[in-house]
């Protein structure tokens, strides 16, 4: 019995030694998808595409409902109108006919004014020759003081009127005008964000709501798949992993095509993977794999299918310099 438990081992370590010393390792094709959702929510009105279709950067996705936001665009629009007319108003001044008005009640205080001081220069001159009581000057004084602060008064608010607003006045509006057009801003962003196009060329992967489907906020609605975001993924035993480096070609075997494909290593995981519980010993270091991810070349993307699955073999040259 016991022999025969030791050339079970004996066996199992032979072969887990042949496996360490493989040119060829086992993998699969991975694809990572760019999940194409708006960040606002809203009814499905279009869906432009179908799976397995080839869009360009631009080509519209899908439409959501965009009432809300039209309406919320609209007003915005009027607020900023009402608030770049307030302001116009502020720096032109007073209107023309309150000119007029202002410039009519200067010309009758300016005669008023030069009737009341040829009065008073006449009776000033009668107090002289004492033909008139001191009374009857004072009357004429006050008069002509008040007809002359009067015009003062009304060329005062002749030269305010073509003056316009205050300037802090002035500089609240001008506030008020930056905000309402913040605000036209964002109501066109949201309206916007109700049509999302691809960012870039892709497959269509995956449609994940249709029309009439009502989406919640940040929910993707199709998933897309970049040539550039296909990558092969395989297991390297801790033995082997000295033998690759970060940028070294390997050759991706799939079934059903007749040449291997080139790829490049973009990624050595630095932790290991493995069955058994963590027990270092020469039995188990064996079991040891790192994952490695390889990229093809954009040729070849077209052979390659995510979950399909792939042998990948060392060609055991680097290139010159790391690929980046």
């Amino acid at each position: 019995m016991r022999c025969a438990v030791a050339l079970c081992l004996t066996a199992m370590l032979m072969v887990g030694c042949g496996q360490a010393g493989s040119d060829t390792f086992q993998g699969y094709v991975e694809g990572v998808f760019v999940y194409q959702a708006s960040p606002l929510g809203g009814r499905v009105v279009q869906v432009a595409v179908k799976e397995g279709q080839t869009v360009k950067a631009g080509d519209l996705l899908f439409r959501l409902d965009d009432d809300l936001e039209s309406a919320a665009v609209t007003e915005a629009e009027r607020r900023l109108e009402a608030s770049e007319k307030h302001l116009a108003d502020l720096q032109k001044g007073a209107r023309p006919s309150e000119v007029q008005a202002i410039e009519a009640r200067l010309g009758q205080a300016q005669a008023a004014l030069k009737l009341s001081e040829a009065e008073y220069e006449r009776r000033r001159k009668l107090a002289g020759t004492k033909a008139i009581s001191l009374e009857q000057l004072d009357v004429a004084r006050t008069s002509y003081e008040r007809d002359r602060d009067l015009v003062a008064q009304i060329q005062a608010e002749l030269t305010t009127a073509g003056l316009g607003g205050r300037e802090d006045t002035i500089k609240a509006a001008e506030a008020d005008m930056g905000a309402a057009r913040a605000r036209l801003d964002q109501a066109r962003w949201n309206q916007d964000q109700k049509t999302q196009a691809a960012y870039q060329d892709a497959l269509v992967f995956d449609v994940i709501y249709r029309s009439g489907e009502y989406v919640p906020p940040g929910r993707p609605v199709v998933s897309l798949l970049p040539p550039g975001n296909i990558e092969i993924r395989f297991f390297v035993p801790q033995a082997d992993l000295s033998r690759i480096g970060f940028g070294d070609e390997v050759h991706v075997i799939v079934d059903g095509h007749a040449d291997p494909i080139s790829a490049r290593v973009s990624y050595i995981s630095p932790q290991a993977e493995y069955t058994p519980p963590v027990i270092y010993s020469r039995e188990t270091r064996a079991k040891l794999v790192f994952l490695v991810k390889a990229r093809p070349g954009p040729e070849s993307v077209e052979y390659l299918h995510p979950g399909q699955p792939v042998d990948v073999a060392l060609t055991g040259s680097k290139p010159p310099g790391p690929a980046q």
